[in-house]
């Protein structure tokens, strides 16, 4: 498959499943990525050998995710695609 645009950091994905030891992964991505999915989760099941779960409901922003279903799923580890960290803000 041709690779992605976006640089979605799967070396460090990678990483961090190898170092959770995680087997079952959720793959969270926000509408205009979910065309990457597919891609996305083949490069992890390849370089990792974990099986990926992939969350095809609308996000609707950072606060939108899926610890709930992960837990039912018995996911190991979520990842969440097209998010910024949120930081605290400044004004008063």
């Amino acid at each position: 498959m041709e690779e992605a645009e976006y640089d979605f950091e799967i070396k460090r994905i990678v990483s961090e499943i190898k170092r959770t030891r995680s087997d079952l992964v959720g793959l969270q991505f926000p509408e205009g990525l979910k065309k990457h999915a597919v891609y996305v989760a083949e490069q992890i099941e390849d370089e990792t050998g974990a099986k990926t779960v992939t969350f095809i409901d609308p996000v609707y922003g950072a606060c939108d995710t899926k610890e709930k279903e992960a837990e039912t799923l018995g996911l190991d580890l979520v990842i969440h695609f097209g998010h910024t960290a949120m930081k605290p803000s400044l004004r008063k």
